[in-house]
C-alpha cells in the first residue's frame, strides 16, 4: 500500500518590529520609491534583543503542532532550515527540540540557503514514505539581519526575520507531497555568500575589519539566475507529480524579489493572482518566506482542500528546487481541553530540561571526585 506525506499542522512566528523603507532611507543613500521599484519590498520585521532563530523557531513549532492530534513526544524528526543557525555547533534543531519537549526526535540542521526548506520538506517526506518515521517537524528560521551591512544598499534594503513551520504525517490517504527537485551549482558559490565564520576564514580582527561577517551579493547575476531557474524547476516539479500547468491552483514562491517572481509567472504563462506574494510586508525571509506564505494564504482561504500547489525556490550555493502537493485538509479538530494540557506539557518541557542540566552537573562533581580519588591511589 502506498504511504504519502500530508501537512497536517502549519505555523508561523514574526518580530513585532517593522523597518519601514523610510527608515532605512535615514540609514542608507536610498528611498521608499527606490526600494519599491526594484524589489517590491515596503517593511521588513526585524528581531528584538531577546530573539533569536531558536526562540522564533520554537514559537512556529508549537503554532504549528496546535492544530494537530500530536503532542511533542509524538514527533520522530525535527528539521530546521536555516542560513543563520544559533551556533555553529549545536543545531539549532536540538535546542527546539529540547524547549518544546519532543524526548522521542532526532533533530539536524539543512543548509541549503533560501531553498533550504524545500530540501528540508522532501528529506521528511521522504522519510514518512519509506516508513522511517511517522510524523515529522520541519522550520524555517531566520534572524539574517544580525548579518546584513546596513551600510550596504544592495542588501540592507532585502532581508527580514521570522520563522515558519509544517507538521507532517504519514497517511494512506492519497496526497500531500507528490514530487520534489533538489539542484545545485557550486560553480556560483561566490554570488551570494557570507564569507567569514567558517573554517576557511575564522573570526578574527582583519575579518571583523573587513566586515567580512555581513552579506555579500552580486545581485545582477543572482537576478539572471533566479528568473532562469524559478519558471523551469517550477514546471519540471509539476511534470513529475503528472500534473500540467494548468492544474496547479497556486505556486508559492520564494519571497525575494517581485521582479524575479513576475519574470517566472511571464516565462510560466501564469497569471499573477495565482502566485502568493507577500514580500512586501517581510522582505526576503530565506528559508522561512515560504511557510510563512502559506500560513498567510491559508488564513486568507486561498488554499482549499484539494488545491495543487507548488513551493519554488532558489537561494546561496547556488541551490535551487520545486516541490508540488495536493493539500489535504486535517480531517482531526482538536477539543478545548486537549490544549490546556498541551500548556503544562510546554511547562513540563522546561522542568525537565532543568533538571537534566542539573542532574548532569551532579555527575560531573561526583566522577570528578572519584577520579581524583583514583589518582592519588
Amino acid at each position: 500500500m502506498d504511504r504519502y506525506a500530508h501537512i497536517i499542522g502549519w505555523g508561523m512566528a514574526a518580530p513585532s518590529q517593522v523597518l519601514t523603507n523610510e527608515d532605512l532611507s535615514r540609514r542608507v543613500d536610498t528611498s521608499d520609491e527606490w526600494i519599491i521599484s526594484r524589489t517590491g519590498i515596503r517593511e521588513r520585521r526585524i528581531a528584538a534583543e531577546d530573539e533569536t532563530t531558536a526562540s522564533l523557531a520554537v514559537e512556529a513549532a508549537l503554532s504549528a503542532l496546535d492544530p494537530t492530534p500530536l503532542n511533542p513526544h509524538d514527533l520522530d524528526l525535527i528539521i530546521v532550515a536555516t542560513s543563520s543557525p544559533e551556533h555553529i555547533f549545536p543545531a539549532t534543531a536540538c535546542i527546539v527540540q529540547d524547549r518544546i519537549g519532543a524526548v522521542k526526535a532526532g533533530a539536524f540542521d539543512l543548509s541549503a540557503a533560501c531553498t533550504g526548506f524545500i530540501y528540508a520538506l522532501n528529506l521528511a517526506a521522504q522519510a514518512i514514505r519509506t516508513g522511517s518515521i511517522d510524523n515529522a517537524l520541519v522550520i524555517g528560521s531566520e534572524t539574517l539581519s544580525r548579518f546584513v551591512n546596513w551600510e550596504d544598499r544592495s542588501t540592507s534594503i532585502l532581508f527580514g526575520d521570522g520563522a515558519g513551520a509544517f507538521v507532517l504525517q504519514g497517511s494512506d490517504e492519497p496526497g500531500g507531497i507528490y514530487s520534489c527537485i533538489m539542484r545545485s551549482d557550486g560553480s556560483g558559490e561566490a554570488l551570494l555568500t557570507l564569507p567569514a565564520g567558517g573554517s576557511k576564514l575564522p573570526a578574527s580582527p582583519l575579518t571583523v575589519e573587513k566586515n567580512l561577517h555581513t552579506i555579500r551579493m552580486n545581485g545582477r547575476e543572482v537576478f539572471r539566475f533566479a528568473t532562469r531557474v524559478m519558471a523551469s524547476s517550477t514546471r519540471e516539479a509539476a511534470e513529475k507529480a503528472g500534473w500540467e500547468m494548468t492544474q496547479v491552483d497556486l505556486v508559492i514562491p520564494h519571497q525575494a524579489n517581485l521582479r524575479i517572481i513576475e519574470a517566472a509567472a511571464r516565462n510560466l504563462r501564469m497569471p499573477m493572482d495565482r502566485f502568493v506574494v507577500n514580500l512586501d510586508r517581510y522582505g526576503n525571509t530565506s528559508t522561512a518566506s515560504i511557510p510563512i506564505a502559506v500560513c498567510e494564504a491559508l488564513e486568507q482561504g486561498r488554499i482549499q482542500d484539494g488545491s495543487r500547489l507548488v513551493f519554488v525556490g532558489f537561494g546561496a550555493g547556488l541551490t535551487w528546487g520545486a516541490l508540488a502537493l495536493e493539500w489535504v485538509e486535517p480531517r482531526v479538530r482538536i477539543p478545548p481541553l486537549r490544549r490546556r494540557q498541551r500548556a503544562l506539557l510546554r511547562f513540563l518541557a522546561s522542568v525537565r530540561s532543568f533538571l537534566r542540566r542539573i542532574i548532569r552537573r551532579i555527575e560531573g562533581l561526583i566522577w570528578g571526585t572519584s577520579a581524583q580519588g583514583k589518582r592519588r591511589d
